[in-house]
């Protein structure tokens, strides 16, 4: 069984992620592909990733379990695979030590490989380096788009959630193997884990590829990570077709990529990354959207952020 255990600082600081991470779901694919169960949705995605996925990435499968269990370096919180994997082989040496201690007791082989990594061999971190790569490009890169449109999806869905019904419903619903005991919130898992996640708060971060038992990790802030299974995974999400995307056709379909992605508030400079144009090309799309009521603007020092209206919410969910 999993335990947190939440003090009432930990359940004032319960946020929820504001962007994907490919690191982190390139992690729990890895898992999902080492699994056997005949799980419908992922059975024929496990299948055709695997008749075509490199043997460069085979080193990932001697670190990442299929029980949800690897070195916490591996998953940067990172909203972009470049700077995920400047967060890994960055990593000191006794938090890589430390991890594959871990990892290792728990059910991955202590392979001279994996000595070499804790000794930071050069040879077997371009190894890692390569075989990161590798299974971002061959398992990721072509499905980034929806993954991430799923994601914040998901993440709407759980702040509104939040917002009408609390945070004791919203944590609850997040699996059926979830449960309150107190302030301890427990689930189902496949040996018994305690964290005590001492006021540094809770982070949700939904997983569009896993379909497994919830998971924590750590973020560099401290924070404790739950990761769940969204709604909707990967293999149900459909891929966007402008041809028939009537909030595109009548916003234009930056404007409607940038309503989107605008359920949580953004800076301009974020929203210009999301959406691969310039800032002020954002700035631009921020004030027409913002003109038509669909965003509220704020200034806070130099930053200018930007979130979706009741409004916005309200054609979202009728136009998408």
């Amino acid at each position: 069984m999993l335990r947190l255990r939440c003090t009432p600082d930990d359940l004032l600081r319960v946020t929820i992620a504001r962007h994907p991470a490919p690191l982190a779901e390139l992690t729990m694919a890895v898992q999902m592909l080492q699994r056997r169960d005949p799980d419908p949705l992922f059975a024929p995605w496990r299948a055709r990733v695997a008749r075509t996925l490199p043997r460069r990435a085979g080193p990932l499968f001697t670190l990442i379990s299929p029980l949800g269990a690897g070195p916490y370096f591996l998953d940067p919180p990172s909203p972009t695979a470049d700077e995920g994997m400047a967060g890994v082989l960055e990593t000191g040496v006794d938090e890589v030590r430390s991890e594959l201690r871990r990892m290792c007791a728990i059910d991955r082989p202590l392979t001279p490989w994996v000595r070499r990594l804790g000794e930071r061999d050069r040879e077997a971190w371009d190894d890692l380096e390569a075989a990161l790569w590798t299974g971002y490009h061959a398992i990721l890169a072509a499905d980034w788009p929806r993954i991430r449109a799923g994601f914040h999806a998901e993440t709407a869905f759980r702040s509104r959630m939040l917002a009408r019904h609390g945070l004791h419903a919203t944590l609850a619903s997040l699996g059926p193997a979830l449960r309150w005991h107190g302030t301890t919130l427990e689930a189902d898992f496949p040996r018994d884990v305690d964290l005590d996640l001492g006021g540094r708060g809770l982070v949700l971060r939904p997983s569009l590829l896993w379909r497994g038992h919830p998971l924590a990790a750590h973020e560099p802030s401290g924070a404790t990570v739950l990761i769940y299974p969204a709604l909707t995974p990967l293999p149900l999400l459909q891929a966007t077709d402008p041809a028939t995307d009537s909030l595109g056709a009548l916003l234009g379909i930056t404007r409607a990529n940038a309503l989107r992605l605008l359920d949580r508030e953004l800076t301009t400079t974020d929203l210009a990354r999301d959406l691969s144009v310039t800032v002020a090309a954002a700035s631009m799309q921020a004030k027409t959207l913002r003109e038509a009521g669909l965003i509220t603007s704020r200034r806070e020092g130099k930053a200018v952020w930007h979130q979706r209206t009741p409004l916005g919410f309200d054609l979202l969910a009728g136009g998408s």
